[in-house]
Parts: structure tokens; C-alpha cells; sequence
């Protein structure tokens, strides 16, 4: 169960992690990158710590100290004077919106109170107990009567000194003798972990800082993983009996591979998954017996994903295994797990993304994506039966919720779209039917018109397109238009509600979402065609998808903005070097703008697991020349550019902010280059702005924050 930030599910992992953490009881010991213990910092939240300035360290060794030194210092100089420069630029120029500001941000407020009325932090229920989250603090309910005058007090972040984190996970031991709580700071990746022992009086166990995951195999026996540089390779047990114990029982040493674990629905079995982007080996710890060894499910082979889940004494595996390389849920026997044992239950349809599995025990439901469209598949095991039911046609996306109880009869989820609050259905195994929950009228926007395109790309690939307007618009060729893109790590689209999006709507904005090469919206293969030497796939998607929205009258090019996020930078700066007369401004967060210069730096913490997703210039001449060919920073030339708006965080350990600060200054030069070099009369020069938070990080924030930003 997670709060506040999006569901990880079992076939996506984010591995996140953060060296500096405001997330720390007082006396808590964190460790450095040295490997020493240190027990304050004295550098204050948000700055950058020396060790660091990744993208700093460029150019050739230098083999005297003292010349490396002075380098170094320069270096730092730069950077201090270039982020000092540009937080006076930001000041000046956020002040002249100040007006808009305000009145954006009364809309806002006003439409998340409206919407959000009904949309409480998820619960957990245990027989007829309810646990749940409000304010920072965990409550315990009897199912009948859940609310904060019938319940028991639990915990709460400030009294434990956490007062600037929120709570991400909770984990409740079998027998709800213990309860794991994971808490997150806005300004970090980095989580910790709180135990504490329920009872009259609750009482704090343990603290384990830089956790990733963690679950009870037994009422006193939690496994966790930790992280260290974004990456999370060891495997722990902790146990709560008379014999406490803490001790090591797994480490990934292939430096491309993420550890998490998870339990089975039935809790029989507690799996430690080991995933490359495209390669995955899950090792098995009996839940009955957690001081043994885990054993290996199937050894990991080149190209095959998979993951576990548990019934009735065999692995229901799902899997990229065989042809054609999409999920397929397979089942083999507990004592024969191998490959050469694995039996197919069920496989996708072509171009079916499958969002996640949720098993129970006697049924299993696919949550599935096929060009916007949602659906679910039920499958029984017990009359061997598939049922397909078809979701709201306005469901963008899903939004799952926590079934602890395998044996449930009713499964909970939510769906949502950019301009849909989330709206909870109930789907009923033993009425086999799709049950709305009106606990309480949320408005669905019902003068919104959703509009499903596809674009036809370079090499005649129909690309998705999702299109949001309000209906009452009219001449939606003079409206503005908002483009969204991502296109990688086969992730879709982000694609749940936003408050700014549905004020958008309500003030003529048209919204579309390109749902490129690269992502996942299309399955695996969407994203095999996307990645490494097809990432070119991406960028023409793109610039299909908005000359055909234009070309259909949404909107026109000097009304037409293009936003992305992250990765989605890469493709969005891309189109702004090859086709910048599509968009007359771009809105980029976080961006991944650098690709080569990044790829070529092994002491970063992600290089060598993300060359799976751009490919290795290191090792590859053509692998370098083809990054080469489209990455943003190295093709920017004197031109007419749009207005471009870059949000960027100082404490960002994926996306270091050196290359966004070149990135910048180099645009800004080619841009009055090409003012400066043309006769044009009233020629113009785009506005690009750098606006860099001091506080928040390359993670989902919370609603305040957000709001703020």
C-alpha cells in the first residue's frame, strides 16, 4: 500500500535512492559515501554535495594533484556562480506573474476541494481490523466504523521527529503484532524504515534507514533491501524474537540488476526479484521456514522477464518466455520450477500492455492497456474460463488498490483520466459483474470530450494519440494546445488526474498525449522499438502525432505547446532542434537532455543499468554516433527556437543539474546567435527560463508542493 506516491507494480521497478536525506531521527547514524558513519551534515538541505558534481568531472585525467585540485575548485566556482545567476534571473522574472500566480493557484484549490472530497488514503483491512493513514498519522479501525472518532492512535511522524516526511508504505506482520512503515522525505529519494510493535501502547522497535522495499515472512521476521547510489543489490533479514538478529542473505553483483522483494498473496512464499531492463532471476524464501536459504525459481537467461506469484503448490510465473516476446502467465510445480517445466495459462493479445496481475485464490485479474482503451481479463482457475470486461470509455488509467486477503471475493481499484477524479469500482467474483462504488457523487466532467487518433510515423507505424477538449469549444484551431510525451523505459504516459489539467480544459485548452515508441502503452515490443538504436522511432512519432493534430484543426504551431518530463526530454529537445516551427514554447521538468555526455560517465550511479535503454557509446562506435545523431544538448544550433521553461532540483542524483545548466547557456547562445545573425525585421527571441528548487526532488511530491511548484 502506498500513499502519496504511484503504486509500484510487480512488472515495474524504480529504483530510488538519494545520499542526503532530511529523513532521520535526531540520533539516527547515516552513512556517507565514504562508508563512515557521520551523525550530522553541516551542509544544509537542498545543496549539493561535493561528491556529487557528476557531470563536473569531464575532461582528461590529470595526473598532478595539485593541477587536479585547482581544476576541481574551478569547477565548483562555475557551477556556484552560473546557480547564483540564474536563481537572480528566476526571481526577477517570476515576479512580473505574480498575478497569474495567485489566481492559478486559487482555481486550483478550488477544483482539488471540489474533486477530491470523497478520496481518502487507502486502508487496510485484516479480518474485521482497518488500518489507515490521515495527516501523517496511522489510525486502527474495526471495519464497520472507519473513521478518525471510532480509532485507535498509532503513530505519527511528528512526534517520532519525521515531521518533514510523509508515509509512503506499511507493511502489517501476519499475526498484526508488528506494523513496517516506510517515510519519505518531499526533498529525497532515500526512504526509511519504522517498526513498531502494536499493542495498548505502540512502541517504537527499529529504525533501518535507506530501505527500498520490505515484508513480513513471519510474524517476527522481516526481510528488506537496501540502497546505496540509486541502486539496491542487498538483501536483509531482521528478526524481532528474544535472539534479535540483522544478517545479509542475498547480493546482486551484476551491476545492471535491481533488487526488491515482494510476498505472495497467500504470504507463502517471500520472492527476492532481481531485474535488468530486460532480463530478471527471482530467487524463493518459504515463508514457514524464513532462516533457510532461498532457492532459485529459474536462472536467469538473456531477454526473459519474469515474476512469481503462489497457489495451491505451484508458481504462476508470468513471463516474457517464448514467442511472441509478450507477458504470458505460465504455472509450473514449486518442487520442479525450471523453465523446461513451465506450462501456459493464458497469453496477451498483440499490442496488450499489461499494467499489472493481481492474484487471489481461485482467481486472477489482469489489469490491461490496448491503445488507451482499458479492459480487464478474470481468469478462473477453477472452471479454466477468461472473462473479459470492457471500462469506462473516459478510464485513462488505473489506479489499484491493497488486498492483503487473497481469499477476498471482491477486488478494488480505481480509474482515472488527466481530467476524471478517481472513481473507485468493485469487480465481484461471485456475481461476475463490475460494480461502480457511489460512496459519494464525485462530479465527472461531462463536458469533456475524450478522442482516441493515431498518427502515422515515418515508416507508416500508426502512433495512439489521446485528445481531451471541452465540448462547448469552438474553432479549436485558435485554441491553445498542450502536447504530453515520454517515450522510454517502456513506462506510459502518465496519464492519472491532475487539478491543472482539468482547469486547462475549462479554460479552452485542448490536451493531447502522444503515446510514442519507447513507452509501454503498446507492450513490450512498443518499447523494443523505441529504445537504443530505434530511439529515432520516438522522435518521429512525435512530430507525426502533432503535424496531424494540426492538420485536424487542433490548435496551430504558434499555439501550441509541448511538455515532458524526465526522459521525455530527450525526444521533446529533440523535436526542438530538428522541428522547433511545430511548438511556440516547450515546458520540461527535470529533463534527461545530455544523453551522451551522461552514457559516457561509468562512475555515474545508472550508466551501466540504463545501456540497456540507449545503448553503450563506450564500447560502440555506432552506438555513440547514433546517441549522437539525436541528443538534445549536442544538436543545438542557431536557430528560431520556442520559449522554453525548465524545472530543475539541486538535489537531483538522477538528472544532475551541471548538464541542465549547460544545456541553458548553450541554448540561450544559439538562440541570440541566431537573432543577432538575422536581418529579420522584429525578430524574436525566445524566453528561456531555468527555474531551480531548492527543496523537492525527481520523485512524485505531495499535493502542497506540487501546488507550489
Amino acid at each position: 500500500l502506498s500513499f502519496s506516491v504511484k503504486y509500484y507494480s510487480k512488472q515495474n521497478h524504480l529504483p530510488t535512492i538519494c545520499p542526503y536525506t532530511k529523513i532521520k531521527p535526531k540520533n539516527c547514524h547515516i552513512l556517507d559515501h565514504s562508508g563512515c558513519t557521520c551523525t550530522h551534515r553541516t551542509v544544509p538541505p537542498g545543496s549539493i554535495l561535493p561528491s556529487r558534481f557528476f557531470s563536473c568531472k569531464e575532461g582528461t585525467k590529470i595526473p598532478s594533484e595539485q593541477k587536479q585540485n585547482t581544476s576541481i575548485i574551478t569547477s565548483e566556482l562555475w557551477y556556484k556562480n552560473l546557480l547564483k545567476s540564474e536563481q537572480e534571473n528566476w526571481n526577477d522574472i517570476s515576479a512580473r506573474y505574480k498575478a497569474m500566480t495567485k489566481r492559478i493557484k486559487e482555481k486550483l484549490e478550488e477544483l482539488h476541494n471540489k474533486c477530491m472530497f470523497n478520496t481518502g488514503s487507502p486502508r487496510i483491512r485484516f479480518g474485521e481490523n482497518v488500518y489507515f493513514e490521515e495527516n501523517g498519522c496511522i489510525f486502527l479501525s474495526k471495519a464497520d466504523s472507519v473513521d478518525e472518532g471510532n480509532s485507535d492512535f498509532l503513530f505519527s511522524t511528528e512526534d517520532l521527529g519525521f515531521s518533514d516526511a510523509f508515509i509512503q508504505r506499511i507493511r502489517i506482520s501476519p499475526d498484526q503484532t508488528y506494523m513496517a512503515i516506510s517515510l519519505k522525505s518531499e526533498n529525497s529519494e532515500e526512504a526509511t524504515c519504522v517498526i513498531v510493535k502494536l499493542g495498548n501502547f505502540p512502541v517504537v522497535e527499529k529504525v533501518i534507514p535507506s530501505v527500498f522495499s520490505f515484508e513480513w515472512a513471519t510474524n517476527d521476521v522481516l526481510y528488506y533491501t537496501s540502497q546505496k547510489n540509486l541502486k539496491c543489490q542487498n538483501v536483509f533479514m531482521t528478526t524481532f524474537t528474544n535472539q534479535k538478529l540483522t544478517k545479509l542473505v542475498y547480493t546482486e553483483r551484476d551491476a545492471r540488476f535491481f533488487v526488491d522483494i515482494y510476498c505472495t498473496k497467500d504470504r507463502r512464499f517471500l520472492t527476492i526479484n532481481s531485474n535488468s531492463k530486460t532480463t530478471s532471476e527471482v530467487w524463493v524464501v518459504d515463508c514457514g521456514h524464513p532462516f533457510k536459504l532461498p532457492v532459485l525459481v529459474q536462472a536467469r537467461t538473456k531477454g526473459v522477464i519474469y515474476h512469481i506469484e503462489h497457489r495451491k503448490d505451484e508458481f504462476y510465473i508470468l513471463t516474457t518466455y517464448g514467442e511472441p516476446a509478450e507477458y504470458k502467465l505460465m504455472k509450473a510445480p514449486v518442487a520442479s520450477s525450471g523453465m523446461e517445466n513451465w506450462q501456459l495459462v493464458y497469453a496477451l493479445e498483440e499490442k496488450t500492455k499489461l499494467v499489472d496481475l493481481e492474484m487471489f485464490s481461485d482467481h486472477c485479474i489482469m489489469f490491461l492497456k490496448n491503445a488507451g482503451h482499458l479492459s480487464l481479463n478474470v481468469i478462473s482457475f477453477v472452471s479454466h474460463s477468461v472473462r473479459s470486461i470492457k471500462l469506462p470509455t473516459w478510464a485513462c488509467e488505473f489506479e489499484l488498490e491493497s488486498h492483503p486477503e487473497h481469499t477476498t471475493s471482491t477486488c478494488y481499484f480505481q480509474l482515472t483520466s488527466p481530467v476524471h477524479p478517481p472513481k473507485r469500482f468493485a469487480y465481484s467474483f461471485e456475481e461476475n459483474n463490475l460494480i461502480e462504488q457511489a460512496v459519494q457523487e464525485v462530479p465527472i466532467i461531462t463536458n469533456c470530450h475524450t478522442t482516441r487518433l493515431l498518427a502515422k510515423s515515418k515508416d507508416e507505424t500508426l502512433v495512439p494519440i489521446t485528445v481531451f477538449h471541452n465540448m462547448n469549444s469552438k474553432e479549436l484551431h485558435r485554441k491553445p494546445l498542450l502536447v504530453h510525451v515520454y517515450g522510454a523505459y517502456g513506462i506510459d504516459l502518465n496519464m492519472s488526474f491532475k487539478e491543472e489539467k482539468l482547469m486547462l480544459i475549462e479554460e479552452g485548452w485542448i490536451l493531447a498525449y502522444c503515446h510514442v515508441r519507447g513507452g509501454g502503452e503498446l507492450g513490450l515490443s512498443w518499447h523494443k522499438d523505441g529504445c537504443q538504436h530505434n530511439k529515432l522511432n520516438g522522435l518521429h512519432d512525435l512530430k507525426a502525432c502533432i503535424m496531424l493534430l494540426h492538420e485536424l484543426g487542433f490548435s496551430q504551431p504558434r499555439h501550441t505547446a509541448l511538455a515532458a518530463a524526465s526522459a521525455g526530454g530527450v525526444l521533446a529537445g529533440a523535436l526542438c532542434n530538428t522541428d522547433p516551427e511545430l511548438t511556440r514554447a516547450m515546458v520540461l521538468q527535470a529533463p534527461f537532455v545530455d544523453v551522451l555526455n551522461t552514457m559516457m560517465k561509468t562512475h555515474l550511479p545508472l550508466t551501466i543499468e540504463e545501456q540497456e535503454e540507449w545503448g553503450n557509446p563506450l564500447a560502440d562506435e555506432k552506438s555513440k554516433m547514433y546517441i549522437k545523431s539525436y541528443c538534445p544538448y549536442q544538436n543545438i544550433k542557431p536557430q528560431c527556437y520556442p520559449s522554453i521553461f525548465i524545472t530543475a532540483y539541486e538535489n537531483d542524483q538522477r538528472i544532475p543539474l551541471t548538464g541542465v545548466l549547460r544545456y541553458v547557456q548553450k541554448l540561450r547562445k544559439a538562440a541570440l546567435d541566431h537573432a543577432s545573425g538575422t536581418s529579420k525585421k522584429g525578430n524574436w527571441i525566445p524566453n528561456i527560463i531555468l527555474d531551480i528548487r531548492a527543496n523537492g526532488s525527481h520523485c512524485d511530491s505531495s499535493w502542497e508542493d506540487s501546488l507550489n511548484e
